[in-house]
C-alpha cells in the first residue's frame, strides 16, 4: 500500500543555506604548536554533522585574525544564507567577528563546543586548557552584539553532547522557516470573507517583513484551466483520491468527479504561477460558475497541502503562511479554529471545514458528501478526519496595530473522545487548565480566529523562527 507521500509527492524546495566558520585567535598558535590542528579537528566534526542535516552548508574554513574575518564575511555575504553558524573553538577577540555579522547580512548563530565534557586537570597544561575556552569570548561576543543593534543567539556545550546538537538543530529548522518565508510565492485568490475583519491581511507586510512575493490571483485564472481538465485526467484524480481517502456514502458521484476536476485545474494553477501557497474565498451566488469552483476546492486543496503547498479557504493568508512554516519543519498544519469547549473533560474543541493538511490525522481521511457547506454557499464533498493524539502546537501569524507580524503559539496535547461527524477536521486538546481560561489569554495575544495545527512540541523551533524572521513571538 503507497504511503501518502508516494501518491503526494512533496513540493521540493531551496534548501535553507547554512553559512560556517570557526575560529580562534591566532597569537595562539606559534606559542602552542599544538592547539590549532585540535581546534581545527573540531572544526571538521562540526562542519560533517551540519552536512548531515538537510541544508546547503558553505563552510569558509577558519579564521584566525580580522583580516581573515573580514574575507569569511564577504564569502558569507555571497552564499546569501538563511543563518550564519559561529564557531568558537577558543578565545578570539570579537573585532574578528563583527565583519561577519554586519556584512553577510543574515542571522547569526555563535556556537561554543569545548573537546569533551570536562578537563583532565592534572594532566592540562596551558595549551590543552585553551581548546576548552570557547565559552571565555561568548560575553565579549554578545556585548558587541547588543552595541552593534545585532540580535545574540548561542547554543554551548561540548562537542558530542547530542543535547546541544538539539539545541542547534532547532536553529536549523529555523533556518527551514525563513528560507521558505523568504522565498514563498503565495497565490491569494477571490475576496476576504465578508466581514472577518481579523482575516485581512495588508499585502504589503508579507513582502516587507519576509521577502516574500504575493500574486493576486482571480477565480477565472482556475475556471480556464479547470474548463481544460479532460474525463481521463479526472479519472485519474478520482482514482486517486480513492487511495488517499475513505469515501462515505455520502459523496455524491457527480460532486466527487467536480471536485477532482477542480483538483486537476489547481495543480495547474499552483505549477503555472509556481505557488507555494493558495488562500482563496468566493461567495457566489445561486450555483454560478465560480460558486461552483469555490465548492469544489476541498478536495484538491487538501492534496496540495498534504503536498506542502497549503491551500486555504476564506482568504486566510496569514494562516496559510503560518501554515507553510509548521510544514517545512515537518510537523503538517492543518487549518484551524476554536469550535466548543468541554469544561467536564477540560478540553477546547478545535479543527474546521474545507481544505486540510493529512499528515495530522489519526487514522485515513474521510470525504464526506455535504448539501450545504455552514457559513458558505454551494455544496459537495469535505474532508473530515480526527488529529492524532499527543503534543500538538498551534501556530498563528497575528498582526498588530502597527502592522507587526508576529508568531503566536501554544502547546497542547490532544485527547481521544467524542467528536462531530459533519466533515470537520477535529480534534480535543488538553492545555491543562481551565478552557475558558485559555480562550481568554489566547485571545488577548493579537492572534487571528484562525491558525495552524501542527503535531509535535515545536514552540522553541517556532520561538527560533520568529528570531531569525526578526519578528515578535508569543507564547501562551
Amino acid at each position: 500500500m503507497p504511503t501518502i507521500a508516494e501518491l503526494l509527492p512533496p513540493k521540493q524546495r531551496r534548501k535553507p543555506r547554512i553559512g560556517l566558520v570557526a575560529g580562534g585567535l591566532g597569537t595562539y598558535w606559534p606559542q602552542f604548536p599544538d592547539l590549532l590542528p585540535q581546534l581545527q579537528e573540531s572544526a571538521r566534526y562540526a562542519s560533517q554533522r551540519f552536512e548531515g542535516m538537510d541544508a546547503e552548508v558553505t563552510d569558509v574554513g577558519f579564521i584566525s585574525d580580522a583580516q581573515e574575518g573580514a574575507v569569511a564575511a564577504e564569502r558569507l555575504r555571497q552564499a546569501d544564507c538563511d543563518l550564519i553558524v559561529l564557531f568558537l573553538t577558543t578565545y578570539l577577540t570579537s573585532s574578528m567577528v563583527l565583519p561577519i555579522a554586519q556584512r553577510a547580512n543574515s542571522p547569526v548563530l555563535v556556537i561554543d563546543l569545548q573537546p569533551t565534557e570536562k578537563m583532565d586537570h592534572a594532566s592540562f597544561d596551558t595549551g590543552a586548557w585553551l581548546a576548552y575556552c570557547g565559552q571565555c569570548p561568548v560575553p565579549e561576543v554578545g556585548n558587541l552584539f547588543g552595541r552593534a543593534g545585532i540580535p545574540f543567539r548561542s547554543v554551548s556545550g561540548y562537542l558530542r553532547q547530542e543535547s546541544a546538537w538539539a539545541r542547534i538543530e532547532r536553529w536549523i529548522n529555523a533556518a527551514h522557516v525563513r528560507s521558505a518565508l523568504r522565498h514563498a510565492r503565495h497565490g491569494l485568490m477571490g475576496h476576504v470573507y465578508p466581514g472577518m475583519l481579523d482575516v485581512s491581511t495588508d499585502l504589503t507586510l508579507l513582502p516587507t517583513t519576509f521577502g516574500s512575493h504575493v500574486e493576486v490571483l482571480e477565480f477565472d485564472d482556475l475556471r480556464h484551466r479547470v474548463e481544460q481538465v479532460t474525463e481521463a485526467e479526472t479519472a485519474a484524480r478520482m482514482d486517486l483520491a480513492r487511495q488517499v481517502f475513505t469515501l462515505d456514502e455520502t459523496v455524491v458521484d457527480d460532486d466527487f468527479a467536480w471536485g477532482a476536476r477542480v483538483s486537476v485545474g489547481l495543480d495547474r494553477l499552483v505549477e503555472d504561477f509556481d505557488l507555494d501557497s493558495i488562500a482563496y474565498y468566493h461567495r457566489g451566488l445561486d450555483g454560478e460558475q465560480h460558486e461552483r469552483l469555490g465548492a469544489g476546492m476541498i478536495l484538491g486543496a487538501s492534496l496540495l497541502t498534504a503536498r506542502g503547498i497549503p491551500t486555504t479557504g476564506e482568504y486566510e493568508l496569514r494562516t496559510t503562511v503560518a501554515q507553510l512554516a509548521t510544514h517545512v519543519i515537518g510537523a503538517g498544519g492543518s487549518f484551524c479554529e476554536i469550535q466548543a469547549l468541554n469544561f467536564e473533560d477540560g478540553v477546547v474543541e478545535m479543527g474546521h471545514d474545507g481544505p486540510a493538511h493529512l499528515a495530522v490525522s489519526s487514522r485515513e481521511p474521510l470525504l464526506r458528501g455535504l448539501g450545504v457547506y455552514h457559513g458558505k454557499r454551494g455544496w459537495g464533498v469535505s474532508v473530515e478526519f480526527d488529529v492524532q493524539p499527543g503534543p500538538v502546537t498551534l501556530l498563528g501569524l497575528g498582526q498588530d496595530r502597527d502592522g507587526t507580524l508576529a508568531f503566536v503559539a501554544c502547546e497542547g496535547t490532544v485527547v481521544p473522545g467524542p467528536l462531530l461527524a459533519i466533515g470537520n477536521t477535529t480534534s480535543r486538546v488538553d492545555f491543562g487548565r481551565d478552557p475558558g481560561e485559555w480562550v481568554d489569554e489566547w485571545s488577548a495575544t493579537g492572534i487571528g480566529h484562525h491558525w495552524s495545527l501542527s503535531v509535535g512540541a515545536h514552540a522553541a523551533d517556532y520561538r527560533a523562527a520568529a528570531s531569525l524572521l526578526n519578528i515578535p513571538f508569543r507564547q501562551v
